[in-house]
């Protein structure tokens, strides 16, 4: 299984969706600038299609996955259709082979956006061999499950809080989000491992804005490692890095080059 502790190591530097500042996100391209600028993990998102197979992709809105070009619903369209508009649109089969054939250094962080198949996602894994070098993370609780099942050497996390609207990429709504997630973090440690327990979870990936001493402490005091996102600011780097996290996730791996290297 995959080891994300720290433990007296450097922290894991982990690429968002690849290397989404430097390439479109979730494509074999946002992969390789990943790994050329030394990343250790690479996270992505899968979602399911429903005539056809499973992709990479954050949510089903066709403008995300398109990069504008069009709009409408990822999941009602046939891979062909989605080609159209989105040519570099990989199939999980298509993400697999390259970590196998491209990659087989780097390890996986595949995040769960689909609530169907997810015994196609374990089984790749396995035909794959990629089961002992892949963690999986969400924040639906059967689907982790169903995954952890069908691929039971993969390490799973569970995902806090739920941003599966990325309101967190939305600034109009940072405040809001300021708040919340401030009135979150004195209870954090403490809900944490309680619902990784329920989960069956062995690491958490945690919001940036919710890293403290403390936090990480309950959680590695509780077996867990903690890996946190999305980290794009130098000053949060060092605060995350300082606080003992295990694991960082960055949309622009290059952050890791001049700032706390070791």
């Amino acid at each position: 299984m995959i080891d994300v502790r720290r433990e007296g190591r450097p922290y894991l530097r982990i690429g968002h969706r690849g290397a989404a500042t430097l390439a479109p996100e979730n494509t074999l391209d946002s992969f390789r600038a990943a790994i050329d600028v030394g990343v250790d993990l690479i996270e992505f998102d899968v979602l399911d299609l429903k005539g056809g197979p499973l992709v990479l992709a954050h949510s089903d809105h066709l403008d995300e996955v398109s990069h504008g070009a069009a709009s409408g619903r990822v999941r009602s369209k046939s891979l062909e259709e989605l080609r159209e508009v989105a040519p570099n649109l990989p199939t999980f089969d298509e993400a697999l082979a390259f970590f196998v054939d491209e990659a087989p250094e780097i390890g996986l962080h595949v995040d769960l956006k689909l609530k169907k198949r997810l015994d196609e996602v374990g089984a790749a894994l396995t035909r794959y061999g990629l089961e002992e070098r892949t963690v999986i993370s969400g924040v639906h609780v059967p689907s982790l499950r169903a995954v952890a099942r069908a691929a039971p050497r993969v390490r799973v996390g569970i995902t806090y809080p739920d941003d599966s609207l990325s309101i967190s990429r939305k600034p109009y709504l940072w405040p809001i989000v300021s708040l919340g997630l401030t009135s979150m973090r004195a209870s954090v440690g403490l809900r944490l491992p309680r619902l990784a327990r329920r989960v069956g979870a062995t690491a958490v990936m945690l919001q940036h804005r919710l890293v403290t001493e403390s936090s990480v402490a309950k959680c590695h005091a509780a077996g867990l490692p903690v890996l946190t996102w999305t980290v794009d600011q130098p000053e949060d780097l060092t605060r995350v890095v300082t606080a003992g996290v295990d694991g960082v996730i960055t949309n622009d791996p290059r952050i890791f080059a001049g700032t706390l290297t070791s």
